[in-house]
């Protein structure tokens, strides 16, 4: 597997677009197309939240109702969340507008949307973006960040990633971006993700492939503890590469998922990373827990501390709150074993001896701290399970962008 430049372009046969329509915002890029020369079988993960906004809703009966997906257009700005029948049936005109405008059936067209809730999507505005976006979308990297600027809400940075493996002698690219900075703690998706490939794969085991994965990558975020009413996560397979389709769980099955697993955490972490206001990556690692699913609900608990997001905000090397935050994860273990370690790019701490001060140095620990990646190491010795989780500090800045989301 060779990581290589791109995002939802990468891989071939997808074209991409990105528009200013002014659906909420003036002057940004605020629309997205991604759209497959091919027609993709497709497979998607969805928010948990019971308040799922109408895009939600739509994509679901796709993916799970349509033979394949062809496109994606994507709105922020506006959510189209607690918009009622008014708000689906804006999803269906987005879709209609699509569809005509690519000669596509209705039930290839996927919708998502980001921004705030409670506010209806302007048609007018979504019909002219949509027909800018057709006339120019192009393949091509530079079309696939344009698209990933484009689906930004208080994002700081794009978010894309692309890698390349060779499956029955043929190249085979799995690409993809996401958004997402706030309202971020992902039951079984993210914010907005949308990954491509060119691989042929039967659409049963391209479900399998991403809610599987998911369960290691996005669903290991978290920023706020805020699961999103839109949080959507598609992937879509157009089969142009040229492979012979992947229809059982055999090695060529596998070395797709390494390749998915890749790109789901690298988005991920960049989410993480992206943060509200955030000025680090916090990463919190759990080695020889009692199980996969202790290792995960320590770590979850680890970056959902508010306290620990504050301590590493403030630099200060509080292990007390880690040690308190694994306490409440809702997992059995013996705190008079724990061993905590801080870590950065080259540097190394450990803080927590067998449940007890280590006798550190609190100047460089603070020096560890001050990087803009930080891993919580934690040696629970209770057996062989492992997992990570991302998230990152808590800021002045977050309370100041969410105070102000609707201005």
């Amino acid at each position: 597997m060779e990581v290589i430049k791109g995002g939802v372009t990468a891989a071939k046969g997808f074209e991409a677009a990105g528009c200013e329509a002014g659906v909420k915002y003036e002057n940004r890029k605020d629309m997205a197309l991604v759209y497959s020369q091919s027609p993709c079988v497709a497979a998607g993960v969805f928010t948990g939240n019971v308040a799922k906004a109408a895009p939600v809703r739509w994509d679901k009966n796709v993916v799970t109702n349509s033979p394949y997906a062809q496109a994606v257009v994507v709105n922020t700005g506006i959510a189209n969340a607690g918009t009622g029948t008014a708000g689906y049936n804006c999803c269906r005109q987005t879709a209609e507008c699509v569809a005509q405008a690519l000669n596509l059936p209705l039930d290839s067209v996927l919708v998502a949307s980001t921004g705030v809730i409670g506010m209806q999507i302007p048609m007018d505005k979504i019909t002219a973006g949509i027909e800018e976006l057709v006339k120019i979308k192009a393949p091509g990297a530079e079309a696939g960040t344009v698209a990933a600027e484009a689906i930004m809400t208080t994002d700081t940075v794009s978010k894309e990633a692309a890698v390349q493996l060779e499956i029955d002698g043929r190249t085979i690219t799995v690409g993809g971006m996401c958004k997402g900075s706030g309202m971020i703690h992902p039951n079984m998706s993210t914010m907005l993700g949308f990954v491509t490939t060119d691989l042929a794969i039967s659409k049963e085991l391209l479900q399998e492939a991403l809610s599987t994965d998911v369960q290691d990558t996005f669903n290991m975020v978290s920023i706020d503890g805020d699961t999103s009413t839109n949080d959507t996560l598609i992937v879509l397979a157009n089969g142009m590469a040229g492979n012979a389709e992947i229809v059982n769980r055999d090695d060529n099955y596998y070395r797709f998922v390494e390749a998915l697993h890749y790109i789901n955490e690298t988005l991920a972490k960049k989410m993480a990373g992206d943060g509200e206001g955030a000025t680090a990556l916090l990463e919190a690692k759990i080695i020889h827990a009692a199980s996969k699913e202790d290792a995960r609900l320590l770590s979850k608990a680890v970056i959902c501390s508010n306290l620990t997001k504050a301590a590493i905000f403030g630099h200060d090397a509080n292990w007390g709150r880690i040690l308190c935050a694994l306490g409440n994860s809702g997992v059995q273990f013996d705190p008079e074993k724990v061993d905590i370690f801080f870590e950065g790019e080259k540097d190394r701490m450990q803080v927590c001896r067998n449940g007890v001060d280590a006798d550190y140095s609190e100047e460089e620990a603070t020096k560890i701290l001050s990087e803009p990646a930080v891993r919580v190491l934690v040696d629970m010795k209770m057996g062989d399970a492992q997992a990570c989780a991302w998230g990152c500090d808590l800021t002045f800045d977050y309370v100041k962008i969410n105070a102000d989301y609707r201005s």
